[in-house]
């Protein structure tokens, strides 16, 4: 080995020493199996988890596991569409069961994903993060011997006294705002340690957004309630049409308030090629916080949710609700309310059902139960329109009814939907033709069932309805923190770079002193020479050059290597 490769070794060496903790990464070491015992075997696994790698890789595991949650119906979201889609698939569904893919976000290994890569980013962040308080509370490591082989590098002489040129470069890199300070015959300086406080805060970041999200599933709290003008709801389990909520969550943990359906207002374009684009919806409502809060007046807007202690009360679905009279054989009103219907589509051609359960005897005083199917068209087109509405909007409203008498099946214990008939015990009523009675009716007008089993009347009044879905989701603000910190953090580790100025000053033989400076930044970049050729200016304007023999003074060239360093073209 000759001389010129021992001094380049030894550069390299004193390089890497003055090149050293520009980031707080973990340095990579040799892969060496552990010894034998339990000890050797957990602390080479521990090693394996906390590695940066490794959290990158549970990381894209987590992503890649949400996919399945996202595509395939989920049971704690709609247990609906999880049965049909069991229904139509016999074959995937329980494979599907299995890999516990109707559950993705409660799975075993969804959990087991979460909780490592939990634990990974802990272990990984917290060695760092003290390492990173150990370089705040430390110096700028010293000057290598040999400058010029750093990256950047200048260097010019000057009459200045050596501790003159060393005053004005600390005052010159102060006010620059490096971290200063000299050691022997340099001045070290060091700039940028919001690079790896970024760092530390976007990993920190994530961290918030696991806790958050593990929060918000297992004490989220989700329902819907559907409500006609004039009902009102109490933030209670009993008063919910569907309720899902995590696996810690608990009815105590509901916020108590009421709140009442005063008014329901939607409108429409009525002209042009949007006409029936609905422009505005809004649900006046008035609420109360707690059990004896002070009634407020408000409105709820589709995205304009009514927030109340963390709980968000928003606007998501609207119909109509037309009331509906029903008098027995003898006159008595037996039923009179407002019945909400379905919407099928854009224009809100709605159906659903009139169930009377008690109360009901025909002509002859028997009694029966009723079940009406209800067709309803808000704007009716004419004849060759019925099977659809025109409109949105009440501009021309008609009722189809289709009565039908016996038994509802209500008794017996089994659970059925409001909104559809079971006609299993039920028979159908005859008009004069022999077929099922069916009329279009329009507001105020009625029905009569036939042989003097009554009367059903479409009365003026019709109401409409919204459906509401309150949502308590714990972690949300956490959650928006830590997006907004991790976002912000990311930005940092990637724009900013940490790097670090070394100035000599030294008296020559000649008794000229010898100024030298030169830059390192943790990645090659073209920043670190042009801010060197930047301070080198601005010092050389304190520290002037010596003027060679018959020549003027020049300042230093900002460039990457004013003097070339020996070996550099090997």
């Amino acid at each position: 080995m000759s001389k010129t490769d021992t001094g380049t070794g030894r550069d390299r060496e004193e390089l890497g020493a003055a090149g050293s903790r520009l980031s707080t990464a973990p340095q990579e070491e040799a892969v060496s199996l552990p010894g034998l015992g339990v000890i050797g075997w957990a602390r080479w696994f521990w090693r394996q988890l906390t590695s940066m790698r490794v959290a990158l890789l549970l990381l894209l595991l987590l992503s890649l596991g949400a996919i399945p949650g996202s595509l395939i119906p989920q049971t704690g979201a709609d247990a609906t569409k999880v049965e049909d889609f069991r229904a139509a698939h016999k074959t995937l569904a329980p494979v599907y069961d299995k890999l516990g893919l109707f559950h993705v976000y409660s799975s075993v290994w969804f959990s087991a994903i979460y909780i490592l890569l939990f634990v990974s980013l802990i272990g990984c962040i917290i060695p760092r993060t003290w390492q990173f308080v150990g370089q705040l509370r430390g110096r700028p490591p010293g000057a290598p011997k040999r400058l010029d082989r750093l990256p950047a590098y200048t260097t010019w002489t000057t009459t200045a006294d050596p501790e003159q040129v060393r005053a004005a470069a600390l005052g010159l890199l102060k006010k620059r705002r490096f971290r200063t300070h000299a050691v022997g015959d340099a001045v070290a300086a060091e700039k940028g340690y919001l690079r790896e406080l970024g760092n530390l805060v976007f990993h920190i970041a994530l961290i918030v957004l696991l806790i958050a999200f593990a929060s918000g599933q297992l004490f989220k709290s989700d329902g819907t309630k559907l409500m006609v003008e004039g009902d009102g709801f109490s933030n209670a389990l009993p008063m919910y049409d569907d309720f899902k909520s995590g696996s810690l969550f608990e009815p105590d943990d509901l916020v108590p308030y009421s709140f009442d359906l005063e008014d329901f207002k939607g409108t429409y374009e009525l002209t042009g090629p949007n006409r029936g684009t609905p422009r505005t919806f809004q649900a006046k409502i008035r609420y109360s916080e707690g059990a004896y809060g002070k009634e407020t007046e408000t409105t709820v807007k589709v995205n304009e949710p009514l927030e109340i202690d963390g709980s968000k009360v928003y606007l998501v679905s609207h119909g109509y609700a037309p009331v509906i009279t029903v008098r027995d054989g003898k006159g008595k009103v037996v039923y009179h309310d407002a019945v909400p219907l379905l919407p099928l589509d854009g224009n809100v051609t709605s159906q659903g059902v009139v169930k009377v359960m008690d109360g009901y005897r025909d002509a002859k005083g028997k009694k029966e139960q009723l079940g009406i199917k209800a067709f309803f068209l808000p704007t009716y087109g004419g004849a060759g329109m019925e099977i659809a509405s025109a409109f949105p909007a009440l501009l021309n409203p008609v009722l189809n009814l289709e009565p039908y008498h016996g038994d509802l099946g209500v008794d017996s214990g089994l659970p059925q939907s409001v909104y559809q008939l079971d006609k299993t015990h039920m028979k159908d009523y005859k008009d004069a033709k022999g077929a099922q009675l069916r009329v279009n009716l329009k507001p105020g007008e009625s029905m009569k069932l036939p042989n003097g089993a009554g009367t059903v009347t479409f009365e003026k009044d019709v109401k409409e309805w919204a459906g509401f879905q309150i949502v308590q989701e714990p972690g949300g603000g956490w959650a928006l923190g830590g997006a907004v910190a991790a976002i912000f953090g990311l930005a940092g580790s990637l724009f900013i770079q940490r790097r670090r100025v070394w100035v000599r000053a030294v008296r020559g033989d000649d008794g000229v002193t010898v100024v030298e400076m030169a830059g390192l930044g943790r990645s090659e970049s073209a920043k670190v020479p042009e801010e060197l050729g930047e301070l080198a200016g601005q010092l050389y304007d304190r520290a002037p050059g010596a003027p060679d023999p018959g020549d003027e003074p020049s300042a230093p060239t900002p460039d990457r290597h004013v003097v070339p360093a020996e070996g550099a073209e090997k």
